[in-house]
């Protein structure tokens, strides 16, 4: 069978499995047919990315020629997010395996399996309609999710990320249909070559919309607040905050690009400038926190800024470089998160502040943090560094000094995080042979950790077997970098010693929270600012 005739199949699979799961008659059972399943959808998912390398796959559902049909396809970047999607749910389906204080029930799995199918429809759809409608889907199984386990804390915050998404969806929806009436398709490829032929001016107005809509998944400023709020609320389980920081909000990264090369360079200068602040803003917030979940939630904040502003400096090592650091973040932040699962469950407090010597109390853990550590801050041999190096490719004068900054606030805000793994337990400490974490849960985090290690070592060869681009790594480039790295570091424990930790100017922006109401109004703020950019810069 043709690999093209598979493509259905992707979406409908996990989708048929999150049923058979839910009606199955043994727990047990489940779980284990859950991981089974998920670990051999790895071989077609590998055979997908493999194909595309050659050429896209493509598929019209129901026989239609032309762009009457429903099209999925999978180019290169497609596939390699279906694998990525693939390879995180089936290690936070590991982790979860058969804990007696994170219950894996068949609701549970049910919602799971569902939110892949979605998010995999998601990246094979090439239809504007079919992405209002699996978003919208992944909407309510997202809001379930958060309010699974049923505090009044998380009841509020599911509806709140429904309501907010039903807002910004229906801007999606009045640009779609503005769009529509332009273009007269569906298809984001017919979309493109008519919109190639089009003044600006005419495409300001669903440009502006849909991209409000779509930054709104991403988290850009001023959106920025109130997500990582609910993704990470207290109460909720660590594995949903994994794959909504890990993963979910990639989707919105990838839908950014993909609406982004339908409009061609539409927009761009605005996203880079967009994509910087959200990411100052972001390692402010992050080192403003105590929470642990909210810190690891801000610090992700900061890290999609960074993607954006690659992607909008229009150069090709810094957009590929983009590329790899959204794999990477999704690997050592996956792992961040499930550590701090266990950290918290053996310390039974989220407080960062009351979390001291982990390394003594499980060292095991506290390695495998440091590893995913080292690749977020971009230490020398991680994949971190080598996703970072080229992603600031592009970047030159006063703009290369300010992604060095960003990077110096990601290191100071994890010298923050450090603080854990060291000193005296300031609270009542369990025994670690009663935390659960067997070889399943240490297993998961160290191969993340492993991941994290081999793709630093490989990156060349992995950006080129990922992305099919050449890149070269220089000697002298990647020393300087390096020299770059050890300086920041230096000043940033300076930083946190000497001023960080002995003074609270930061301490008020830990409670900073936005009303619906407000962040509709930064919505609005966001739509009319980005309509008036492109009327009068693209007018």
């Amino acid at each position: 069978m043709m690999i093209s005739q598979l493509l259905p199949f992707f979406v409908i699979t996990p989708v048929l499995i999150a049923v058979f799961l839910y009606v199955f008659f043994s727990l047990k059972i489940v779980r284990i047919i859950a991981i089974t399943v998920q670990a051999a959808f790895m071989i077609p998912a590998g055979w997908l990315l493999m194909s595309a390398r050659e050429t896209d796959v493509l598929v019209s559902v129901g026989d239609y020629d032309g762009l009457l049909g429903i099209i999925l396809r999978a180019d290169l970047l497609a596939a390699v997010f279906v694998f990525l999607t693939v390879f995180i749910f089936l290690m936070v389906g590991i982790y979860t395996y058969q804990t007696p204080y994170d219950r894996t029930k068949r609701l549970y799995l049910f919602l799971i399996f569902l939110l892949e199918g979605v998010l995999i429809g998601l990246f094979l759809t090439r239809d504007f309609f079919n992405i209002f409608v699996l978003v919208e889907v992944s909407t309510v199984v997202v809001t379930i999710l958060l309010m699974y386990d049923r505090t009044r804390r998380n009841m509020f915050a599911g509806m709140m990320f429904l309501m907010v998404n039903i807002v910004v969806m229906q801007m999606y929806l009045f640009g779609l249909g503005y769009l529509y009436m332009l273009t007269g398709v569906m298809d984001m490829e017919g979309a493109s070559v008519v919109i190639a032929t089009m003044d600006s001016n005419q495409l300001a107005l669903p440009y502006a919309l849909i991209m409000t809509s779509i930054a709104s998944k991403c988290s850009l400023l001023p959106m920025i607040t109130w997500l990582p709020k609910v993704n990470s609320l207290t109460g909720s389980r660590f594995t949903i905050a994994a794959i909504m920081s890990g993963l979910h909000i990639k989707a919105g990264v990838y839908l950014f690009m993909r609406f982004q090369d339908v409009f061609g360079d539409i927009g761009m200068d605005f996203f880079l400038v967009i994509g910087v602040v959200t990411a100052v803003a972001g390692v402010i917030l992050a080192l403003s926190q105590t929470e642990i979940r909210l810190l690891l939630a801000y610090s992700t904040i900061a890290q999609v800024g960074l993607i954006i502003v690659g992607l909008n400096l229009d150069y090709e090592y810094s957009r590929v470089g983009s590329l790899f650091h959204i794999v990477n973040h999704s690997l050592f932040k996956v792992a961040l998160f499930l550590c701090a699962s266990q950290i918290s469950y053996l310390y039974q407090t989220k407080n960062i502040q009351k979390i001291r010597g982990a390394f003594k109390q499980t060292p095991l853990i506290a390695v495998a943090n440091i590893i995913a550590i080292l690749g977020i801050v971009g230490a020398p041999l991680f994949n971190g560094s080598i996703s970072k190096y080229f992603l600031v490719y592009g970047a030159d004068g006063p703009l290369e000094w300010i992604i060095i900054l960003i990077n110096l606030g990601t290191i100071l805000v994890f010298v923050k995080y450090a603080t854990i793994f060291f000193g005296k337990p300031l609270t009542k400490v369990r025994e670690e042979e009663t935390l659960v974490s067997d070889t399943n849960r240490r297993g998961v985090v160290f191969a993340l950790g492993a991941m994290c290690i081999v793709l630093g070592i490989g990156g060349v060869q992995a950006i080129y077997f990922l992305f099919d681009v050449p890149v070269t790594l220089t000697f002298g480039g990647y020393m300087e970098k390096i020299g770059i790295f050890f300086v920041s570091v230096i000043i940033a424990v300076l930083l946190y010693k000497y001023v960080l930790a002995k003074r609270t100017f930061l301490s008020k922006l830990n409670g900073l929270n936005l009303s619906f109401q407000k962040i509709c109004v930064s919505i609005g703020i966001f739509f009319a600012i980005l309509l008036v950019y492109i009327g009068v810069f693209y007018g």
